[in-house]
């Protein structure tokens, strides 16, 4: 009888998940994030963590009455996170694509973006649209939505003189600068952020790789009553006009959808 019990008890705190802990009165839940995707979430000077995603879950988090942790993910492992259990959404500039509908549910998008190139300042490459890659060594970030879309295209990656994976964008950035890539392939509002904090480093070509997505909050299949009130928390952060400000602050435009 109490191996039953132990066994019931183990699996009750298994499905829970390590998050959703409600024990003192106030839940808490864990968030996944790259920390180091600067401007949605990366350690500033001091080394605290901020970004444009941290606003906005931690305004969702108080209207909530919530607390959310947030927990540095290898991107690449994303969907063993989030089906574990060992997150229980992830907020980090996630496009929703149909590969990852097949293992999470979403939010109502709140940005668009979209995919774009980012070279070193002093770099003199002609290039002009995705078929002038060909002969660049290439990079982009493991499990990124650039990531999906070079790997399903084959004959566009075949054509590269070489091509690098990264688990951080932050690594990226610095095989750039280096020289050991020629062009990063990444999100649009990553590259502006990195551009104009960096003007004397890195420049953008406006070439259009893939199609326009939508960002959103990822939740496991199972936790539709968590995304749902995380929506409703965010939905009124939306419609007070907070959201809009904290785009302003990062990007200096009103970018919520």
């Amino acid at each position: 009888m109490k191996k039953i019990i132990l066994l019931l008890m183990l699996a009750i705190f298994f499905s829970a998940g390590c998050g959703n802990d409600c024990s003192d009165g106030k839940c808490k839940f864990i968030i996944g994030i790259d920390d180091e995707f600067a401007p949605m979430s990366f350690h500033n000077e001091q080394n605290e963590l901020v970004g444009f995603d941290i606003d906005l879950a931690g305004e969702v988090a108080e209207r909530m009455g919530a607390e959310f942790e947030f927990k540095p993910i290898d991107w690449d492992d994303k969907e063993a996170e989030i089906t574990s259990g060992r997150v229980d959404m992830i907020w980090n500039g996630l496009d929703i694509t149909p590969e990852r509908k097949e293992y999470m549910i979403f939010s109502k998008p709140y940005m668009d973006d979209r995919q774009i190139l980012l070279v070193r300042k002093d770099s003199d490459l002609e290039i002009h649209s995705e078929n002038d890659l060909e002969g660049k060594v290439v990079c982009t970030q493991a499990g990124s939505t650039s990531y999906d879309y070079i790997n399903n295209d084959e004959t566009l990656k075949n054509s590269f003189k070489g091509y690098k994976v990264y688990g951080k964008f932050g690594i990226m950035l610095d095989a750039l600068n280096s020289g050991e890539v020629d062009v990063i392939v990444c999100d649009e509002l990553i590259a502006r952020y990195e551009m104009n904090r960096n003007p004397d480093r890195f420049e953008i070509i406006d070439v259009k790789i893939g199609l326009i997505t939508e960002t959103g909050i990822g939740f496991a299949k199972k936790n539709i009553e968590l995304r749902d009130k995380v929506q409703a928390a965010f939905d009124k952060v939306i419609a007070d006009g907070t959201a809009r400000k904290i785009s302003v602050k990062w990007f200096q435009a009103d970018l919520i959808k």
